[in-house]
C-alpha cells in the first residue's frame, strides 16, 4: 500500500503549485487593468468608467496580496515536509516537490505590488 506521506506530500506541492500558478495569473490582470486604465485616461474617458475600472484594479491587487500570503504558507509547510520526510529523497514526488519549490521561490519572493 502506498505511503500515506506520498499522499501529503503530492497534496501539498499541488498546492504550491496551484497557488504559484495563480499569483502570475492576478499580476497579469492587475497589469492589464492598469494599462486599461491609463488608456482611458488618455481617451478621457467619463471618471465614472475609470473609477470602475480603479475598483476592478484594488480586487486584484488585493488577491495578488491573499495569494501571497498562502502561498508563503504553503511553501513552508511543503519545505517543512520535506526536511522531515528526507527518507523519501528518492522518491518522484519528493523530487517533484523539490522542483515545484525552486519554480515558485522566484515568484514567492517577488512583490510588485
Amino acid at each position: 500500500m502506498t505511503d500515506p506521506r506520498i499522499k501529503v506530500l503530492k497534496i501539498k506541492t499541488g498546492v504550491v503549485k496551484r497557488l504559484t500558478k495563480e499569483k502570475i495569473c492576478y499580476e497579469k490582470e492587475a497589469d492589464q487593468q492598469k494599462e486599461r486604465i491609463q488608456k482611458y485616461k488618455d481617451e478621457g474617458k467619463d471618471d465614472a468608467d475609470i473609477n470602475k475600472q480603479n475598483e476592478v484594479l484594488q480586487e486584484s491587487l488585493a488577491m495578488i496580496i491573499d495569494c501571497q500570503r498562502r502561498l508563503s504558507k504553503a511553501f513552508q509547510e511543503l519545505e517543512t515536509i520535506l526536511k522531515d520526510e528526507e527518507d523519501l529523497k528518492e522518491t518522484e514526488e519528493y523530487i517533484a516537490a523539490i522542483q515545484i519549490l525552486e519554480d515558485a521561490k522566484p515568484v514567492l519572493n517577488s512583490y510588485r505590488y
